[in-house]
């Protein structure tokens, strides 16, 4: 069983690093009510390895990088912009630039050195069900790091995603958790992240996808996660651009 831990949630929206323009990348309530299971996947986006005795006790949570997220306006191969839920953001392009997407995968594929990002939903006795699970590559560890419900308030669904290190591999209330992640017993994971865990139940069937270097055609319209630098004049630029898509609502 996979379960993942997560502490200090916050209720309605993530926070992202900051745009060029001084902004903190947090998704709004109204967008991840209109899509949830969409948007769960978008605020994953919005994540140490240790012996398997040090696992059992706690694993390190993976450093947080600099990114941004949202929906690609344009691509001209020197730049883009993607629009955030704090406006537009204008990055450079960083050669050699590395894009991303998901592949298939599975549960025996995360191991006490995984970086995940998850989409799960409460359940009514208050444990966590995994509904998709990425797999990121050592490169984009700390990507959106962290975990947050992803409903609005008086929602009768409520959704999280929670991204983190792995310290071991009805009315329902959903997350997405980014962190480390430490895998329990049976079909639990533990996830770890900078403010805490997430402990989640991880179901037969799950959808699992490895995020790898693929080429990608970018195009206006994809939802994406660029890791950035900053350049010393200010400016920003990628070199790392994932495009996401969530899986198939059942």
């Amino acid at each position: 069983m996979s379960c993942i831990t997560v502490g200090n949630e916050k209720l309605g929206s993530v926070t992202l690093p900051s745009d060029a323009h001084g902004h903190s990348g947090s998704m709004s309530v109204k967008t991840m009510n209109q899509h949830p299971l969409r948007y769960l996947v978008y605020a994953t986006l919005l994540a140490a390895v240790a012996t398997p005795n040090t696992v059992r006790a706690q694993a390190a949570a993976a450093a947080p990088i600099s990114g941004v997220i949202g929906k690609l306006q344009s691509f001209t191969g020197n730049s883009l912009d993607v629009m955030t839920s704090s406006g537009a953001v204008h990055l450079g392009v960083k050669q050699p630039l590395t894009t991303y997407k998901q592949i298939p995968s599975d549960l025996s594929h995360v191991t006490a050195a995984s970086y995940i990002g998850v989409a799960s939903v409460d359940q009514p006795n208050g444990t966590k069900l995994a509904k998709q699970i990425f797999i990121f590559p050592a490169e984009l560890s700390g990507a959106a790091e962290g975990s947050v419900l992803t409903d609005p308030p008086g929602a009768t669904t409520h959704s999280r995603m929670t991204n983190g290190s792995v310290s071991s591999p009805s009315e329902s209330h959903s997350r997405m958790t980014n962190g480390t992640v430490q895998k329990g017993s049976g079909t639990t994971l533990v996830v770890r992240y900078q403010e805490g865990s997430q402990t989640i139940s991880v179901p037969p069937g799950v959808t699992v996808t490895e995020v790898a270097p693929q080429k990608v055609t970018l195009g206006a319209g994809d939802t994406v996660y660029a890791a950035t630098q900053k350049l010393p004049d200010g400016k920003l630029v990628t070199d790392k651009i994932f495009v996401f898509v969530p899986a198939a609502s059942h």
